[in-house]
């Protein structure tokens, strides 16, 4: 094996380490910028950043599930429970943000969208964290060979 293959290797954990940090970072963003709307422009910022954090997480759970979720379970069917579970995390993920969307939408008080931003994080926290305990050591030994922004999402 190569140096840049064993790299290649190597990479697929450190670039999902990196989706994960891009990721609670716009949800940090969005979160300071509830509270700190524009009066000439109410809600646009706040719109512009839910829409952003909305669509970043979407793509990164649609890579998952259509390239990196297929490929970990080819080498290793194993873990095909894990797979399935952080999928259903998907699924209950794509419920908060499209019920944050519709909040902001309708121009929801800074608490209400407070409250949603709280049901986004605290599941995405523990999405990420179950999956990097889970897959961060198979990752590192995974041969895909594939655009990171397709796999993880064009963060």
């Amino acid at each position: 094996m190569t140096e840049r293959e064993t790299t290649r290797l190597i990479a697929w954990s450190r670039e999902l380490r990196g989706a994960h940090t891009r990721l609670r970072e716009a949800l940090r963003v969005v979160r300071d910028g509830v509270h700190d709307v524009d009066p000439e422009k109410p809600g646009r910022d706040l719109l512009l950043h839910c829409r952003g954090i909305c669509t970043a997480l979407d793509g990164h759970h649609r890579g998952e599930d259509r390239a990196l979720f297929p490929a970990v379970e080819a080498a290793h069917p194993a873990l095909a429970p894990v797979l399935r579970r952080l999928t259903e995390d998907h699924g209950m993920i794509d419920v908060l943000l499209t019920a944050l969307a519709a909040a902001v939408d309708a121009g929801g008080t800074p608490e209400e969208i407070d409250r949603h931003l709280d049901g986004v994080g605290a599941i995405m926290e523990n999405h990420f964290a179950y999956e990097e305990r889970q897959l961060l050591g198979v990752l590192e030994t995974l041969a895909l060979d594939a655009d990171p922004g397709d796999v993880l999402g064009p963060l």
